[in-house]
Order: C-alpha cells, then sequence, then structure tokens
C-alpha cells in the first residue's frame, strides 16, 4: 500500500462511498457479507483498494498543511511543483499548542525569541506521498488560512 488503510472510524464516515466502491465491482451487500466471512483476504484487499483511492482524491485536492508543536508552527503551501514551508520556531518555553501560548506569538511576533524561516521543496516523484508522508508526521489538511496570515506577515 503507498498510503495507510483508513481506520475503523473513516470507513464509518465513508460508509455510502464505500458501499457505491463496492457497486462499481458488482459486489452488493449479501456478496461483501460472504466475502468478509470466507474471504477475509479478499476483503482486506477490497478495504486497502478502497483506502488508496481516498487518499489519492483527499491528498489531490489539499492545498495546505499544517503542523503545531509546543516549540514550532509548520505550514505548507502546496503548490504545483514544490512545497513553501513557513516555518515559526520558539526559543522560549512558551506552548504553542496552548490558547495562550498561540496568544503570546501573536503578541509578540517581533520578539528575539521568535525566528521564522521559509523554503521551498521540490516534491519527488511522488507528491502525494510526500504530502502523505507530513500527515503521518502529525500535520493536519487545511484551508490555508493560518499560512496566509504568516505569508502577509513576512513579506
Amino acid at each position: 500500500m503507498t498510503y495507510a488503510r483508513l481506520t475503523k472510524e473513516q470507513l464509518e464516515e465513508l460508509h455510502q462511498e464505500f458501499i457505491n466502491f463496492l457497486a462499481t465491482q458488482s459486489i452488493d451487500a449479501a456478496e461483501w457479507k460472504s466475502i468478509k466471512a470466507n474471504k477475509p483476504d479478499v476483503a482486506e484487499h477490497e478495504l486497502d483498494i478502497f483506502s488508496e483511492l481516498v487518499w489519492e482524491g483527499v491528498l489531490n485536492k489539499a492545498g495546505y498543511l499544517e503542523h503545531i508543536s509546543p516549540q514550532s508552527i509548520h505550514l505548507f503551501a502546496l503548490n504545483e511543483d514544490n512545497m513553501h514551508l513557513i516555518g515559526i520556531k520558539l526559543k522560549n518555553e512558551t506552548d504553542l499548542t496552548t490558547k495562550e501560548g498561540f496568544a503570546w506569538l501573536r503578541d509578540n511576533l517581533l520578539d528575539d525569541n521568535v525566528e521564522f524561516v521559509t523554503a521551498n521543496k521540490s516534491y519527488t516523484e511522488n507528491k502525494n506521498l510526500d504530502k502523505f508522508k507530513l500527515i503521518e508526521q502529525g500535520a493536519v489538511i487545511t484551508k490555508g488560512d493560518l499560512y496566509n496570515y504568516f505569508a502577509k506577515i513576512i513579506s
């Protein structure tokens, strides 16, 4: 598998889409029940294929990723040919994962304890896998509000 199998919760959320996926392969509810009971390896394979399709669709549409940890923020714009990073690193003990810590950052952007970096990184031959690896490391897909906010500040 290129990506990870969707979790049980994710599959439950995509229940109707999974039914439609099975229907495209002429598998109805009774046949799916039989496959799960009698051919678990085939059922696992179908879940993997569905997961891959879902991840491909999600990653193709993703425009921004962000990863916030206690001492740093990594904001990614997922451009056509590369990822652009805005990185913010704190040199003090402020915890950016708290409301108070984030408020401190907002009020102290020019403080010596705040360091900004920017970078561009070209994708490998599988740009969706590059995006997925960042998600596996804790990044989340966003609409880019935070990225655009900081892009205006540092430009």
